[in-house]
């Protein structure tokens, strides 16, 4: 997928003359692209339309107004755009109560490694790659973050397989083990990352 620019965020008053159709447009992609494993993981596998939204609304929430703030925003965001063969996902730890983060925060240290997708059409496990610019600021030897970024790295081959699947998304992790196979409207919204054009179509 192609790399957002400066062209691409409109500023304040455009925005808002946009926001509500983007934001509906936004929350409906998101549920095919919103996947839960398990009682409190959900990834959400990102794309170029999820990542500007991300950015316009931090614009619009911290006021940021000008080329300079903005290009931070797009240096720190634009790596989670899936390249094709590739799957870039926010991973959330969906956690509300101070007692369930203290329980579990701590157990589920390297979760943001132990992703996997499984195909069945081959019987391949793909695991997944953490960000590494975001993982040093998440990542911290006794506590795990509620907020990581992952990615996941296809052959050719095992793009096919996911097309073919059914598809199974995993965690595997020592305290938290849990699977679910995507949806076809899912598999079929990631399967177009997946292609040669990304999904800019």
């Amino acid at each position: 997928m192609r790399r957002l620019t400066l062209d691409d965020i409109a500023d304040t008053r455009a925005y808002e003359r946009e926001r509500t159709e983007f934001q509906q447009r936004v929350i409906a992609l998101k549920k095919k692209r919103r996947v839960p494993v398990g009682p409190f993981v959900t990834l959400v596998f990102e794309n170029r339309e999820t990542i500007r939204f991300q950015i316009q609304e931090m614009a619009r929430v911290e006021k940021l107004h000008t080329d300079e703030a903005i290009l931070h925003e797009l240096d720190t965001y634009n790596p989670l755009i899936p390249e094709p063969g590739t799957l870039s996902a926010t991973l959330f730890v969906e956690l509300t109560s101070k007692d369930e983060l203290l329980e579990w925060l701590p157990k589920l240290v390297g979760i943001e490694t132990s992703l996997e997708i499984r195909l069945a059409a081959t019987g391949e496990v793909v695991g997944d790659e953490v960000d590494e610019e975001h993982a040093g600021q998440l990542t911290r030897a006794d506590v795990t973050a509620s907020v990581h970024y992952v990615r996941f790295r296809l052959t050719p081959a095992q793009v096919d397989a996911f097309e073919r699947g059914p598809v199974e998304l995993a965690v595997a992790h020592p305290d938290y083990a849990h699977a679910t196979t995507l949806s076809d409207d899912t598999r079929a919204e990631l399967a177009r990352d997946l292609g040669p054009e990304g999904g800019d179509g």
